[in-house]
């Protein structure tokens, strides 16, 4: 049967959110994650935001073995077939992992949507494991006003393009960490908010409060002009 769950932090991201030393949790910090082929579907928002060009379902270890990409998409293809399989799997693979992690005296940390922007808590799946904590990025402001569990947070991810703005206004007054990836240079201040290093770890993202998570654009990002991406160097020169 096909894995759901990558526990062993082999996403560059993650594993540097595992490996750096928390202030959040009593315990050290062991990371599970979901990763599937993102589409319209399972990313909405992807369209208006104009990310999936972007998106960094190719890079990394998905550059080097084509094997990494058939896998993500025998995911996506198994949550479109059969939903409520695939939720009871996963919810199988999060006890074991809530079980591994009691054994190693670890806190769990799940983020789910590492290429895909599934509404989890209206599926339950934080509210089966309170002792689990979850987080994730986003493209749906409506996301941010719902009813959230506690163990379950969210970061908004940005974009300037016109057909999003209006996504980007309803997420600013949630006082939610607003991802921004920026090219070229980046600023000390956006949208009004301090921005901070977003690269180094996305707990450290996460738990910031109303600040601006600076992401550093990579690969096909560093060319991208449709607001998706926006260049530091234009609000640096503003600022002056």
């Amino acid at each position: 049967m096909m894995k759901l769950l990558n526990t062993t932090a082999s996403n560059t991201k993650i594993k540097k959110t595992q490996d750096k030393p928390n202030s959040h949790f009593a315990k050290p910090v062991r990371m599970a994650s979901l990763s599937m082929m993102p589409d319209h579907i399972i990313c909405a928002g992807s369209k208006a935001a104009n990310c999936m060009d972007l998106c960094l379902k190719d890079a990394g270890l998905a550059a080097v073995y084509d094997s990494v990409n058939i896998a993500r998409q025998a995911k996506t293809d198994y949550w479109h077939a059969d939903q409520s399989g695939f939720l009871a799997q996963l919810t199988r693979e999060l006890a074991n992992f809530k079980k591994l992690c009691d054994k190693q005296n670890v806190q769990g940390v799940v983020r789910l949507n590492v290429l895909s922007d599934i509404p989890w808590e209206k599926h339950g799946i934080p509210q089966k494991f309170p002792d689990l904590f979850f987080y994730d990025y986003t493209k749906q402001a409506k996301r941010l006003a719902g009813n959230l569990p506690a163990n379950y947070r969210l970061m908004f991810s940005y974009s300037d393009r016109p057909q999003y703005r209006n996504q980007v206004a309803a997420a600013l007054p949630s006082g939610v960490p607003i991802a921004v990836v920026f090219k070229n240079s980046m600023p000390s201040e956006y949208l009004g908010r301090r921005v901070i290093d977003g690269d180094l770890s996305d707990l450290d993202n996460v738990m910031a409060g109303p600040v601006v998570i600076g992401l550093t654009a990579k690969g096909p990002a560093l060319h991208d002009d449709s607001g998706f991406v926006v260049d530091g160097n234009i609000i640096l020169r503003a600022a002056a």
